[in-house]
């Protein structure tokens, strides 16, 4: 079934509930503490004398630790100048332009909520929006790899596709209006479509790269539904997009192997200690996500091949094994009862 998008101001809320971003990931960059800098910077400084007096010292020099000490103080000074001058000016320049762009499109955003409730949109009016638009689209792509700039974008285009839906059923024939409307709606329809597609696009990667940097399996699923929540919401407007389509089979795929590497682990760990009833029933759910899968592959039938043979080699154990396994088993509960 074809999904369509939500109602207007619908849009803000949804990705917020379902997505869960933090801003601050798109709006600051890396930037540690003094505190935590300098100490991490001290730390490195005192290694760094170390190491250097060690190997003065074994290559017979004399009084290696006054080298030492002056190398580590040198790389002490860097760490200070690098952290003062060279990174404090670049991450003010880039908050600086996030603070600009920021307030741009609210200032559009505001205009053209505010022309949404005239009765009659002006083509003046419906030039200005447009041209202010497209001033705060070029914006967006200087800054391209801030996902929430292509999303603000995006949002203005729809609020702004509304207000022309409506005004399109009202504006007679013979207007000079509606040719302008219908030209603006072609416009900001293509701008909508470039600035969905590059958020969803950097969403989906952020948390992808999260997912694979994440060690705990449950962290790892949560970040990639976190990602396909993204590509649902995209898919919502352009359910056709193969650029969408295909990442969303590609995200599902990489969600189904992070359950299926996570049962065959435990399959193993349990046929390890002898548990082979809870193995099997492990490499049978891993056998359910598996099937699970549309794409046909030799890497697929490769892990199901291998998760049958397993399971048989379980099977084929003697039912002696199984007996004493049972009777350990009987002996511990009663000694905890």
């Amino acid at each position: 079934m074809t999904r369509r998008p939500n109602n207007t101001y619908q849009t803000q809320r949804l990705v917020t509930r379902k997505i869960g971003r933090d801003s601050n990931i798109y709006r600051r960059p890396f930037w540690l503490p003094a505190s935590s800098y300098y100490i991490l910077a001290t730390a490195i400084a005192i290694a760094f004398f170390f190491f250097l007096w060690g190997i003065l010292h074994e290559g017979g020099e004399d009084m290696p630790w006054i080298t030492a000490g002056i190398g580590a103080s040198l790389l002490l000074v860097s760490a200070v100048v690098v952290r003062e001058i060279v990174l404090k000016r670049a991450r003010n320049n880039f908050l600086l332009a996030q603070q600009r762009l920021d307030n741009n499109l609210n200032k559009v955003a505001s205009q053209v909520s505010a022309n949404s409730d005239a009765n009659k949109l002006s083509v003046q009016q419906n030039t200005e929006i447009i041209k202010a638009i497209q001033k705060k689209s070029e914006a967006a792509k200087v800054l391209g790899k801030l996902s929430e700039g292509h999303l603000e974008v995006f949002e203005m285009c729809r609020e702004y596709l509304a207000v022309n839906k409506n005004q399109l059923e009202t504006v007679g024939q013979g207007s000079p209006r509606l040719a302008a409307l219908l030209h603006g709606r072609e416009i900001v329809q293509d701008l909508h479509h470039f600035h969905l597609l590059a958020w969803a696009e950097l969403e989906s990667r952020l948390f992808t790269q999260e997912a694979q940097n994440r060690v705990i399996i449950s962290e790892k699923l949560e970040m990639s539904q976190k990602a396909l929540t993204v590509l649902d919401f995209a898919l919502q407007f352009y359910p056709n997009e193969p650029q969408l389509v295909e990442s969303d089979e590609a995200l599902k795929e990489f969600a189904a192997s992070i359950k299926i590497s996570h049962l065959i682990e435990k399959a193993e760990r349990a046929a390890f200690k002898r548990n082979y009833k809870l193995a099997v029933n492990h490499y049978q759910d891993a056998l359910f996500f598996l099937g699970r899968e549309n794409a046909d592959s030799e890497e697929k039938e490769m892990i199901a091949a291998k998760i049958n043979s397993e399971i048989e080699k379980i099977h084929g154990l003697p039912p002696e094994e199984n007996k004493k396994i049972t009777s350990k088993r009987s002996v511990r509960k009663r000694k905890n009862d």
